[in-house]
């Protein structure tokens, strides 16, 4: 089963969604976890925005990228851009994606926008880890 890291800068809506999506659409098929470059707090836009699709995120809460190992993961998804200011060990996993979603903390108004992009992304992102075969020990 592959691994997945979702960060962002202070994991606090983005990545937190991205987690919750991927733990629910991608439950029995992929790990998740998400973190930041700086733990803050799960904005509460996040988690309602996250309950009006009925994923409840209210048991997640921010870690820092440096509670983490890079090895430990497969599969690194930054969602805001800040792929230039992650370790070099974590852009060189199997596989790395730098999304660049805008932010919704800064206009609150697009976190149902975002919500959607964020969504749209994982479920191609676990359909792309459920294809490929697992990797023979």
């Amino acid at each position: 089963m592959k691994k997945v890291m979702f960060v962002c800068k202070k994991n606090s809506a983005r990545s937190q969604m991205a987690e919750g999506f991927a733990k629910t659409l991608g439950s029995g098929k992929i790990e998740v976890t998400s973190s930041g470059l700086e733990a803050s707090h799960v904005r509460p836009e996040a988690i309602a925005t996250m309950k009006e699709v009925g994923i409840d995120i209210t048991d997640q809460y921010s870690k820092p990228l440096s509670d983490f190992n890079a090895e430990d993961y497969d599969v690194v998804i930054s969602l805001c851009g800040c792929g230039v200011n992650l370790p070099p060990e974590w852009v060189t996993r199997e596989v790395f994606e730098d999304w660049q979603l805008d932010d919704p903390a800064e206009q609150p108004k697009i976190f149902p926008r975002v919500r959607g992009e964020v969504k749209e992304r994982v479920e191609k992102l676990v359909q792309a880890l459920s294809a490929e075969p697992e990797a023979i020990a």
